[in-house]
């Protein structure tokens, strides 16, 4: 497979408008990948949570419409990363679309952890409950955004509903990107899966944005790694290495606490 992480820069100089166009081009530009990746909120910054409430959207909003767009011009499966959803009862959600290579959307995947503690997002949206999976030709993504790569338990979820590549969408900042690298190994290492691990750059909310977008194999190795500013990280990878490690060092089969063995 083909993929293209777009490590997006989002700066406060630059109109969400614009920004959407920009992005749905980038997407177009990557016409002949098999999937693309955008990073967590990159509409309106994953820090500006002072932005979140005016610029909340539905579900089938500008972002969505431009996204699935772009997605059928291309003629590529897009994780078009997230952007807030206001949901008919007016709860927002940080809400991440996945589209077919026709432009239909095909999943949706409301984050599950939420950052911030006591402020931000951990107070401003709701939780999302379901565990998101989505079976492509060659492989099936498993979803997560951001904070959601710190908690492995949902990396063993996804895993067991089938996820072989597992896709983290975030705005991650430049002052714990130690911890974005380690996690995005342990997450593939202790799944045997692939994790393509997309970040935002710039910065917003006064928040430096890591960057290093990572593409980390089964056995951990790295595959490939973005610098700090905005750029496309191309990488090529074979979903079938995911079998093949699980068979030659079958770990996954020794489980002894939590779900069922992955399929």
């Amino acid at each position: 497979m083909h993929a293209s992480l777009i490590q997006i820069a989002v700066n406060p100089d630059e109109s969400i408008n614009s920004r959407r166009e920009r992005a749905a081009s980038l997407v177009v530009a990557q016409r002949g990948a098999d999937l693309v990746v955008l990073p967590e909120l990159w509409p309106v910054g994953a820090f500006d949570y002072t932005a979140f409430e005016d610029e909340a959207e539905p579900l089938r909003g500008p972002t969505h419409d431009v996204m699935a767009k772009a997605a059928a011009e291309a003629g590529v499966w897009l994780h078009a990363g997230s952007f807030v959803e206001r949901a008919d009862d007016g709860t927002l959600y940080n809400t991440s679309l996945v589209f077919s290579p026709e432009g239909e959307r095909v999943a949706a995947y409301r984050k599950i952890h939420r950052f911030g503690f006591d402020k931000g997002e951990a107070v401003m949206m709701g939780a999302g409950e379901e565990l998101v999976t989505v079976a492509l030709p060659e492989t099936t993504l498993g979803l997560a955004t951001c904070y959601d790569l710190r908690f492995p338990e949902q990396f063993r979820g996804l895993v067991d509903q089938g996820a072989d590549t597992l896709v983290v969408s975030a705005g991650w900042p430049e002052r714990r990107r130690a911890h974005w690298t380690l996690l995005a190994q342990a997450r593939a290492v202790e799944n045997q899966a692939y994790v393509l691990a997309v970040g935002s750059s710039g910065t917003n909310g006064g928040v430096e944005q890591a960057g290093h977008s990572i593409v980390v194999d089964p056995w951990g190795e790295v595959l490939a790694e973005a610098g700090a500013a905005e750029e496309v990280l191309t990488v090529e990878f074979d979903p079938a290495r995911t079998a093949t490690t699980r068979e030659q060092f079958p770990a996954l089969k020794d489980r002894r606490l939590g779900l069922a063995p992955p399929r």
